[in-house]
């Protein structure tokens, strides 16, 4: 019965542990190393899978913002993480597969293969 108390009135929420800190002295730096690596890469997003209906809408955007001259939100997905873009389209060159847009500070190029949603902006 008195152990039911005392477990009862032990509050956890003060304890404060160091988390992997205590462990990483008895730790060869090669393990350390993979560690991290392993939580680095735990952070990434997969890459997601477009299909036919998805391309398409890419496609048109693309073509109505050229065409109207608008500014668009070009989201990019590359080595796990996502990108966004704004700026207005200027050209479109399939055989390289990129495209350039320019931002009121500077212009630059993105790859068709690395877009995965466009946004046009009003």
């Amino acid at each position: 019965m008195d152990f039911d108390k005392a477990m009862d009135s032990l509050d956890l929420s003060k304890v404060r542990d160091r988390g992997s800190k205590k462990w990483v002295a008895m730790m060869l730096p090669e393990h350390v190393k993979l560690l991290r690596e392993y939580m680095e890469e735990q952070k990434k997003t997969p890459r997601p899978n477009l299909d036919e209906w998805d391309l398409d809408i890419i496609q048109e955007n693309i073509q109505l913002a050229m065409k109207r001259n608008v500014e668009v939100e070009i989201k990019t997905w590359r080595n796990g993480a996502f990108h966004i873009h704004l700026g207005k389209v200027t050209w479109v060159d399939i055989n390289r597969r990129t495209i350039e847009m320019e931002d009121v500070f500077n212009s630059f190029t993105l790859q068709l293969d690395e877009i995965v949603d466009v946004t046009i902006l009003l």
